[in-house]
């Protein structure tokens, strides 16, 4: 059983890395903030044309026909550099939706527009406050979908959206084309305003059951799971990179003639923060291998890495803030960038706080 990267995925990451040091600097993730824009058009082309969003799309579907490692490898750096672009809604979910819970027909509809980066695809699963759960699912698709979203995220830029309905008793995952009539959406106050939120709406939309029919919780729940590997990738990128620029930081800056990292204090602080990072990099690689797989372990594996990579995320963003000092909280320098990314990523997929309260019950079952 070997947990680590291939030569060829490892030379993909150096790749990726090169292209997005050069093309996504973190003043194109604050340029995106300080704007009215939702996200970078330039970079969300840019990715398209490397094929990034066709990579675990089978050829069959216009896709790479690569597996969720290399998406995972594409997850982590994206994550580093804050792209501030739809990525895990289109990538992670909208595509894990169609490919585990898609007809042929509805696969052969949206999976070439995705690989291409015509189309920008959304999640749409909570229904307001709370942690979302099979009971509180309100939107219903009969013939018509009727109900109501929030937050959603990317649901204000989206092409179309893959949304959790019930019929009667059961639940299950609906698409709906976001063009179309009975649909409306407002953009939402975002705490990371380079990666959008939204309220949708649906007044009699027309929409049709991912697999002609309501799949039931259970495959909504492996969605999630899925779902959630990729986005602790994404997790573990910020928070890496977080460190890094942290530990370069207290590097450079000298109090009492010496530099701040001699002192014992912040030595014990980033050995606490590596070893919460690497302890994700871990989990991460586990999840990674059982998601390649589709083995058993995948949904306790799915909530290691989730709750691993939401801490170490949440705690690097926060050890930059206090570390920089008294400029650390100020508008101009960036680790307030990591600190919304890294809230932003954490509620999304339901709070780290649920997906441990589902270890605990996965391990006791």
């Amino acid at each position: 059983m070997n947990f680590d990267f291939s030569d060829e995925q490892k030379l993909l990451r150096q790749t990726a890395r090169e292209f997005l040091d050069k093309n996504a600097p973190l003043t194109l993730c604050r340029a995106v903030l300080e704007s009215d824009a939702s996200f970078s058009d330039t970079l969300w082309k840019s990715v398209s044309e490397l094929g990034w969003l066709a990579t675990s799309i089978p050829e069959e579907f216009g896709g790479a026909g690569f597996g969720r490692l290399e998406m995972a490898v594409l997850a982590e750096e994206a994550g580093r550099v804050l792209a501030p672009i739809p990525f895990s809604s289109t990538a992670y979910l909208a595509t894990e939706a169609l490919l585990l819970a898609g007809t042929e027909e509805q696969k052969k509809r949206f999976l070439p527009r995705i690989a291409t980066g015509e189309w920008i695809g959304a999640f749409a699963h909570n229904e307001g406050a709370g942690e979302p759960g099979p009971k509180q699912i309100a939107t219903a698709l009969k013939d018509k979908l009727k109900g109501s979203k929030s937050p959603v995220a990317d649901g204000d830029i989206a092409h179309f959206a893959i949304v959790t309905a019930k019929s009667g008793k059961e639940v299950g995952l609906a698409i709906v084309e976001l063009g179309g009539r009975g649909i409306t959406r407002s953009t939402l106050r975002s705490i990371d305003p380079s990666r959008s939120l939204a309220t949708l709406t649906f007044k009699n939309a027309p929409a049709e059951w991912l697999g002609g029919a309501p799949c039931g919780w259970d495959k909504i729940q492996n969605l999630l799971d899925r779902s959630a590997v990729l986005m602790a990738f994404e997790q573990l990128g910020g928070a890496t990179r977080a460190f890094e620029l942290t530990r370069e930081y207290v590097l450079g800056r000298y109090a009492f003639g010496r530099p701040v990292a001699s002192f014992q204090a912040i030595k014990h602080r980033l050995a606490d923060l590596y070893v919460a990072i690497e302890l994700a990099r871990s989990n991460c690689y586990y999840a990674a291998w059982a998601l390649e797989n589709d083995a058993p372990q995948l949904g306790v594996a799915a909530c290691g890495a989730r709750v691993s990579a939401s801490d170490a995320f949440e705690l690097a963003s926060k050890e930059m803030v206090q570390m920089h000092g008294g400029v650390g909280f100020t508008w101009e320098f960036d680790c307030h960038l990591f600190y919304r990314r890294a809230k932003y990523l954490g509620s999304i997929l339901g709070s780290p706080n649920l997906w441990r309260e589902q270890l605990v019950q996965r391990l006791g079952a």
